[in-house]
């Protein structure tokens, strides 16, 4: 991921989550709370050329409780990230 400074952090940094996904692998719950509805999903497919790959899955997410999240999940690892909510 790359030097940081320290006393920074990274503006909204990835973090873990559990998703309970579909038979397409769409998400139908993060953590414990279902989806309402799937915004938008896009696909992300870059820096092939490295070791380093990154090929994710977004959805941004309406949740039943009202929030907002856009979650990725990771197809080189299989885990499922929360990027900001």
């Amino acid at each position: 991921m790359g030097a940081t400074t320290p006393g920074l952090r990274r503006l909204y940094a990835p973090r873990p989550v559990t998703a309970r996904t579909g038979p397409n692998g769409t998400p139908l719950a993060v953590g414990d709370v279902d989806v309402a509805t799937v915004r938008e999903e896009w696909e992300v497919d870059d820096r092939w050329w490295i070791p380093e790959r990154l090929q994710r899955r977004y959805f941004d997410l309406a949740l039943a409780n009202g929030r907002s999240v856009v979650v990725f999940r990771c197809a080189l690892s299989g885990r499922w990230y929360r990027q900001r909510a």
